[in-house]
């Protein structure tokens, strides 16, 4: 059973445009659509020889998603910025969910591989990029908790960098939620616990001057494409800020609540005291 959609109590901000607007979803679309598609293409066709050459492991093409998403940015006109070394060790990466625009960040600053729920894989556009960037997709139906967590084990092992939104929705930008701790409970399995670490993630989005301060958040029922139309033609842009906290080794928790509630506080202090500055 799928986890219902955070939902705010105040309606989403109506998308307005106007001519200007539509004038950048055109100069910024089309340059974002072949950034996107071309490297899916080139990243499909260098899969067909990674994949036989190396398995599970990927030496070659997450680079490409790297090359993308930072670019991404850079065509859409948002600025991001990070703090903190990233994780070193093998494990995996936790961060809070504001919306599709996380996806891009994260992947930007530090080549991993996402845990999603098993329907995103079915979502037009979304999905198919999901499918060949190697998400790693769950069920939440307990009686595959087992298989899951086999899959887990196997992209750790080789060295992946598996990032969870343990919030298990996106939100406004403004909160962080409190983190499901189901999840945690794969990495204290006998073959990971002792080498697995877990880096928390505090992503922060700025809104651009004169917009909301949700202005990024896409959360509840709200549709992709107007999502997308707003960030496209939005005169001025704001930036996002990742900050990265000091990995935590898995075996220094006594249990999965223990790990997930440490992991929560680090992102939840990091994300008030920066949207408060």
């Amino acid at each position: 059973m799928s986890d219902p959609s955070w939902q705010s109590e105040d309606a989403p901000d109506p998308v307005q445009l106007g001519l200007f607007g539509w004038l950048l979803v055109l100069l910024r679309g089309l340059p974002l659509a072949i950034l996107v598609f071309g490297g899916l293409l080139i990243l499909l066709i260098i899969r067909l020889f990674e994949r036989p050459l190396y398995g599970v492991r990927r030496p070659i093409t997450p680079f490409i998603s790297q090359f993308v998403c930072r670019n991404a940015f850079r065509i859409l006109g948002v600025g991001l910025r990070s703090t903190g070394e990233l994780m070193h060790e093998r494990g995996a990466v936790v961060a809070n969910h504001t919306s599709w625009l996380d996806i891009f960040a994260l992947n930007a600053r530090k080549r991993v591989y996402f845990v999603s729920k098993a329907e995103v894989a079915n979502w037009p556009g979304i999905g198919w990029l999901a499918r060949a960037t190697g998400t790693v997709f769950i069920d939440r139906d307990r009686r595959k908790a087992r298989e899951q967590t086999l899959i887990f084990e196997e992209r750790l092992k080789a060295g992946h960098k598996l990032l969870f939104f343990p919030e298990g929705t996106s939100t406004d930008g403004l909160r962080v939620l409190p983190f499901k701790t189901t999840l945690f409970a794969a990495f204290f399995t006998e073959e990971l616990r002792d080498f697995m670490y877990v880096q928390p993630v505090s992503v922060i989005f700025h809104a651009p001057v004169g917009q909301p301060d949700r202005f990024y958040g896409w959360w509840g029922d709200m549709d992709f494409g107007p999502h997308l139309l707003k960030t496209l033609g939005a005169r001025r842009q704001g930036w996002v800020e990742l900050i990265y906290h000091a990995p935590a080794k898995v075996s220094d928790f006594e249990n999965r609540k223990v790990l997930a509630a440490h992991c929560e506080d680090a992102v939840r202090h990091a994300h008030t005291l920066a949207r408060a500055s």
